[in-house]
Formats: structure tokens, C-alpha cells, sequence
């Protein structure tokens, strides 16, 4: 009996005690954004579950659109409206301008801070200098338009493949990404990097390599929330993303070699590549193998990933699917799809935004406060970080009807665009730290879905009736699907 009093009383003091550290972190911690109470060294991830996108969304509908967490020794801000959003990319942009940095990539990148956008902590002048390169030389109107014949070739040769397996299964995304990996190393170096046919392929150019790739980087790392472990690597992400854009970089360091002595860097042609021009600034080849890798990765995984979607939205709704079909039918026939078509077929690019609203590519907006300031009257201390969640906006029931539904007609006649200036729709971001890639995006994701659509019937396999689609997404990099897409095409 006096054994069990006791148990009981040490009980009691164990839960008073938690009591009394909880509420001092809540008192200390007040200033802040409010939020879930985080777990003694554990904090909040406990919070986040499989599908962090998901469970911030629903922690916002219960905290507010502005919440903070605690992950480990970090805190995390998180901003799921359009006031919030607006505050943070807009009003407080320049103090919400640094990046948080994994050391996962942090190790792949010591000392290079200067040679890279996205792992960038900051917009210094150095970075400025890159963004200005890439946005001329790679991404630049002028240079898509230049390239428009090498999309439309790399399309077409997607048609012609997808059209030899006629009532196959087809793993519609090994293809898209194919697609789109030689789309961009084109112009990166003028050469495809990926054969269609092949996708078993091993090596630095596969999928799988640049999938893990991705999800190194991608996933958490010990060290970024316990300084205990910074520098130690216990998880081997460091190690293992070394390793894999080592392969990726020897796939194209021998045609690196081959420029430098050739010395094709030097001068300035008309049909110029990427490569040429990062030799032509004097880039060394560790810096040019950093610049490269950033940009063919996320240039593949982003449009892949946003034509995967699209394409499993107009499965899933057919209503669509057959306004889209027939809307092609009359402005364009016969004929394949050009890039000159894509301004006239507005149901087609209110199809692209439609996916992009449910489906955003990059689904978090990472930022870190440079300096302390006050948001929706809430203190962000310095070097916190903080995410927008794009996912939440683009299912916000007070700024969108029928929020959960697909429907590309709602884009018909609105106003809203890509370029970030409305913040319930920000697919591609807003401010300095928006996207570079999306003079190229907005007109390849839109080809590659058009020809699709226009080339073939798609039918799910066995017998799978499309109201049974699995439409589970996790979170990446880019929000991707669960599941992989499989389809059956008939050639129209």
C-alpha cells in the first residue's frame, strides 16, 4: 500500500514539474507566434507527422495563420494565409531574405556560398552577380525563346515513344522526367543526358541518383536542430549526397574538360550554351559543377513533378480532361502542338494554374530572418526560420470557393498570374528569392501537358475507374505523389 502511495506521489511530481517547465518555455516563448506546446528536447516534430504540409495547415486552422514550433533546438515560423504571406514576402521581404541551409547541403557546398541560388544563406553581392548571370544567359526570355525548337524537339520525341506503347502501362512520370532532364541539359550543354528508351539506366544521370539526390537533401538532419550533433553526419546524409552528385558530376566532367581546352569558353557564339558562358566568366570547374547540378536538378524534379499532377487531375476529372481535349481539337487539328499555340488555348493554361493552386511544386517557402522584426504583431527573432505554406493558400476556403475541387474555369477570367504580386497564389514565390526558373517553366510544362493530352486517350489500368485514383502527395523538395502515375495511351 505504501508502495503504491508513492508511485503514485513521484507520478504526481514528475507531471507537476513538466507542468512547471512547459509553462515557463510558453511564458518565455510568448512573444512569439502562438503554437502546439513543444516536448522537453523533442520540441514539435512530433507535430509535423509523415505529411508536414498537411499537419501545419491544420495546426494553422487551430493557432492562427501565423504559428510558431520548436524543432529541436530551432524555431520554426509558419505562415499559411495571404495576410501572413504578404507580410512576410512582401512587407518584410528584405529582413525575410536569408535561406536556411541544411548542412546536408552546406557539405556539398563549403566555401561556395557565392557559387549558388538555393543554397544561398543570403542575397549577397556575389549572389546577386550569379542571379543576374542566370537570369540573362539561361533564363531569360530572349534565350527561351531562342530554344524554343530544342522543347519541341524533345516533345516530340516524348509523343513518338509514348505512341510505340499503345496499351502498355507506362510509368507516365519516368518519361516526363526524361523529358524534361534532356530539355534542360540542352540548355545547359547542348546534349541530351537521358535515353527515353532506357529507364533502367544507371549512373550520375538516373533518376534514382538524382531522386536520392533530392531526398538527402530533403530530409532532417540531426545537426540542423541539435548543435550537439553539427559536424557529425550520424545519419550519413552528407556522406551520401557527396557521393551521389560525385556520379552526377562525372557524367558531364569530361565534356567540362573538353570546353576548357578547347576553349569554347572564350568567345561568345550564336548558339552558346550555359557552360559556355559560366567558362566565359572564368568559373572554376568546382564552382561550374555546383551551378549546374542546382540547376538540372531542380529544373527536372519541378516541371516533372507539376505535369505528373496535372496529368492525374484530368484523369481523375474527366470533365475537364474533355474541355481540354476539345478545346485542342478546334485551335489546333491534326497538327502537334507548337510553343507559338500555347497563348491561345486559355484552358489549357488555366489547367496548368489549377494544378499549381492544389499542387504546388515547391509546397514550403523556406526563409530565415536576417534581423529581429515584429510580424502581425508577433516578434521573428534573428535566424529563425520561417516557411510559408503554399499548400494551406491554395486551399484557403475564405479566398477560394469550392477550395478542394479542380476546376481550371475558375482561372478563366481572374486576374491572377504567376509573377507573385497576389499572394493567395504564389506557385513559383515572390521578391528576390523567386523562383529563376519560371520564363522556362510556364511555357514547358504547358507544351509537354498539351501534347499529351492531344497525342493520346489515357485509361488507368485494371480496370481502375478514376474516382478511385490515389491522390496522396509527401513532401520533398517538390510535392510529389505518392504513388506513381501509371497510365495506358491510345494514339487519338
Amino acid at each position: 500500500m505504501e508502495q503504491s502511495n508513492l508511485f503514485i506521489f513521484i507520478l504526481l511530481l514528475i507531471l507537476f514539474v513538466l507542468f512547471l517547465v512547459l509553462h515557463h518555455m510558453r511564458q518565455k516563448f510568448s512573444k512569439y507566434p502562438p503554437g502546439p506546446y513543444p516536448l522537453p528536447i523533442l520540441g514539435n516534430f512530433l507535430h509535423l507527422r509523415k505529411t508536414p504540409h498537411i499537419s501545419l495547415a491544420n495546426l494553422a486552422k487551430v493557432h492562427g495563420p501565423l504559428i510558431s514550433l520548436r524543432l529541436g533546438a530551432k524555431l520554426l515560423v509558419v505562415a499559411s494565409s495571404q495576410e501572413a504571406a504578404t507580410e512576410i514576402l512582401k512587407i518584410h521581404e528584405r529582413v525575410m531574405s536569408g535561406r536556411p541551409v541544411p548542412l546536408t547541403i552546406e557539405a556539398v557546398s563549403k566555401g561556395l556560398d557565392f557559387f549558388t541560388l538555393i543554397g544561398a544563406t543570403s542575397c549577397t553581392k556575389n549572389w546577386k552577380i550569379l542571379r543576374t548571370i542566370v537570369k540573362a544567359e539561361l533564363l531569360s526570355t530572349e534565350v527561351v525563346d531562342k530554344t524554343t525548337a530544342a522543347r519541341e524537339e524533345k516533345v516530340k520525341e516524348l509523343i513518338n515513344l509514348l505512341s510505340s506503347k499503345q496499351g502498355k502501362v507506362v510509368n507516365l512520370g519516368d518519361y516526363v522526367f526524361a523529358t524534361a532532364a534532356n530539355t534542360v541539359s540542352r540548355l545547359l550543354f547542348s546534349k541530351d543526358c537521358i535515353s527515353l528508351e532506357n529507364q533502367g539506366m544507371v549512373g550520375g544521370f538516373s533518376k534514382e541518383n538524382i531522386k536520392t539526390i533530392v531526398k538527402m537533401a530533403s530530409t532532417p538532419n540531426l545537426g540542423d536542430h541539435y548543435a550537439i550533433f553539427n559536424g557529425l553526419d550520424i545519419q550519413g546524409l552528407g556522406k551520401k549526397s557527396v557521393e551521389c552528385l560525385g556520379r552526377l558530376y562525372a557524367s558531364w566532367n569530361s565534356l567540362i574538360d573538353g570546353r576548357h581546352v578547347s576553349k569554347c569558353g572564350d568567345h561568345v557564339g550564336k548558339d552558346k550554351d550555359f557552360l559556355d558562358v559560366l567558362l566565359a566568366n572564368g568559373f572554376s570547374k568546382d564552382q561550374i559543377n555546383l551551378i549546374l547540378s542546382e540547376m538540372f536538378i531542380t529544373g527536372i524534379d519541378t516541371t516533372s513533378t507539376a505535369v505528373e499532377w496535372a496529368m492525374a487531375e484530368l484523369i481523375k476529372n474527366q470533365d475537364a480532361m474533355t474541355k481540354l481535349s476539345e478545346e485542342l481539337a478546334k485551335e489546333i487539328g491534326g497538327n502537334i502542338i507548337r510553343d507559338s499555340d500555347l497563348p491561345r488555348l486559355p484552358y489549357l493554361n488555366a489547367c496548368v494554374k489549377e494544378t499549381l493552386r492544389l499542387h504546388p511544386s515547391v509546397a514550403m517557402i523556406p526563409r530565415r530572418a536576417i534581423e529581429t522584426c515584429q510580424v502581425m504583431n508577433y516578434t521573428i527573432p534573428k535566424n529563425a526560420e520561417i516557411w510559408v505554406n503554399l499548400w494551406a493558400l491554395g486551399r484557403d476556403p475564405t479566398k477560394w470557393e469550392d477550395p478542394l475541387a479542380f476546376k481550371p474555369s475558375r482561372f478563366l477570367q481572374s486576374h491572377l498570374g504567376f509573377m507573385g504580386s497576389h499572394f493567395e497564389y504564389i506557385p513559383f514565390g515572390s521578391g528576390r528569392r523567386m523562383c529563376p526558373g519560371l520564363p522556362l517553366a510556364v511555357r514547358l510544362v504547358p507544351l509537354v501537358l498539351a501534347s499529351l493530352v492531344h497525342s493520346f486517350d489515357w485509361y488507368l489500368p485494371e480496370n481502375l475507374s478514376p474516382g478511385e485514383l490515389n491522390m496522396d502527395a509527401k513532401l520533398g523538395l517538390t510535392l510529389q505523389r505518392v504513388k506513381p502515375l501509371y497510365l495506358i495511351p491510345r494514339p487519338k
